[in-house]
């Protein structure tokens, strides 16, 4: 990890085993990959943003309306809201008001640089991993998060990667000094590679049987963890303790949801029978084939993540445009979903966060419903998330985490003029933005 480098100087010192050359180059790659951006101060005095496009999300949108905050909360929302002493004004005219974007599943944080190992810290040794927290390890300082936040992503569901049990998620705000500033939930829920469930194997027989041995061992392992927590609970005995056991706790307990990768039909099918069969929570991320399933996934009101539009087709015959009409054949079954970017592990997934908005246009572009698109990167995502009764929507009472809009925030020439988390002004800048005024220089000059 980057955050590392000024360790391992420090270590050389108090050794004597590093060059002073070495030392040098050292601090200077970690405050070259330092970003720039100061994070926001609490909000100490009330905001009013007047006559904008309010985008409440879980009610009509309002036209020429308010919105009031201070102290972190929305206050009032409506068509006109009085001003309160002390109050600082934004002209809102022409202009667009949403809740923060959610990108509901990324390694945004935790992934900088793929060829640059230091900076690549989503995955741990090994496949079986459920005590990995993916909320101490994200990088506040990352030049990707402000990218983001130009982009309107104002929140972000982190997971680890990995080949199967990934370990836990985390909803962070994208800005703060520290992890534990941006943390919103932590634990999220525990991450699973469902597809390492379907091995490629040409013999029906052998992926059977190499599913059943990992379904076997994902079994073990949560009996071995309910007789763990009964016997903590019950305090009749001392129990060591197990951290991989210990993080599996809420998800046998219903607190947290397993969020599953799973694409394709049968390997959908398997997770759900997997969870409906342990009474556990279920979140699907991917979701490829997810449509062939609504019927199984709205009996058992089991919610989707659809993992991006912008991808091929997972079949040589499937149709070019099944992934871009995926959300619409969703909404149209009725199962619950959201869409988030490229997901964890895919390459440019978190550098490519900033995108997110585009994956909901795209599918517009192919029949769903503009709102629902909407709904789908802010309120959907919060529910299926579990913090909606914070973020998601424009409502008195929530955070005021907002974004203002000079048009559309579907549409690629929108911008994202102003931003708030909880109230504190967000810094839009970026190295993208640093990059556009350097350059720009070069034709003035």
């Amino acid at each position: 990890m980057k955050r590392m480098i000024p360790m391992m100087a420090s270590l050389a010192i108090a050794t004597g085993s590093l060059a002073t050359g070495s030392l040098t180059t050292g601090l200077l790659a970690t405050l070259l990959v330092a970003s720039d951006q100061i994070p926001g101060p609490k909000q100490t005095q009330p905001i009013l943003i007047q006559d904008a496009t309010i985008h409440r999300v879980d009610e009509p949108t309002i036209q020429k309306g308010s919105v009031l905050f201070d102290d972190g909360k929305i206050v009032a929302v409506g068509k006109t809201v009085d001003s309160p002493d002390n109050c600082i004004v934004v002209d809102g005219t022409g202009k667009h008001v949403y809740p923060g974007l959610i990108e509901s599943m990324t390694d945004l944080g935790l992934r900088e640089i793929l060829s640059v190992d230091e900076s690549v810290d989503s995955r741990e040794r090994g496949d079986r991993n459920p005590n990995v927290r993916s909320w101490v390890a994200v990088n506040p300082d990352s030049e990707l998060i402000p990218v983001a936040r130009a982009g309107g992503v104002l929140i972000a569901h982190v997971s680890p990667g990995g080949s199967f049990v990934r370990g836990q998620t985390s909803v962070m705000q994208l800005d703060g000094w520290m992890t534990s500033e941006m943390n919103l939930l932590a634990p999220a829920g525990l991450s699973v590679n469902w597809e390492s469930m379907q091995p490629s194997d040409k013999d029906a027989a052998k992926v059977a049987e190499k599913r059943d041995e990992k379904l076997a061992e994902l079994d073990d392992w949560f009996d071995q963890a309910t007789r763990y927590g009964e016997a903590r609970a019950a305090g009749t005995i001392a129990v060591a303790t197990d951290l991989r056991l210990e993080s599996l706790l809420p998800v046998i307990k219903g607190e947290r949801p397993l969020f599953v990768e799973a694409n394709r039909q049968s390997t959908i099918e398997s997770a759900v029978a997997y969870a409906v069969g342990r009474k556990i929570r279920l979140v699907i991320c991917g979701g490829y084939d997810a449509a062939e399933c609504a019927d199984l996934l709205k009996r058992f009101d089991i919610p989707v993540i659809v993992a991006g539009t912008y991808r091929l087709p997972l079949r040589r015959g499937d149709a070019y445009d099944a992934p871009y009409t995926l959300p619409e054949r969703l909404w149209k079954a009725g199962v619950k979903f959201a869409i988030c970017g490229e997901g964890p592990g895919y390459p440019g997934g978190s550098s490519n966060a900033r995108n997110l908005p585009y994956h909901a246009a795209n599918a517009v572009a192919y029949g769903l419903d503009r709102d629902e698109a909407i709904r789908a990167i802010t309120l959907s995502a919060a529910t299926i998330l579990g913090v909606d009764q914070q973020i998601g929507s424009v409502t008195a009472g929530k955070d005021a985490t907002l974004i203002l809009c000079d048009g559309d925030v579907l549409e690629t020439e929108t911008h994202v003029s102003k931003a708030w988390i909880q109230g504190r002004t967000v810094d839009l800048t970026s190295r993208h933005t640093m990059l556009f005024e350097k350059y720009k220089q070069k034709y003035q000059q």
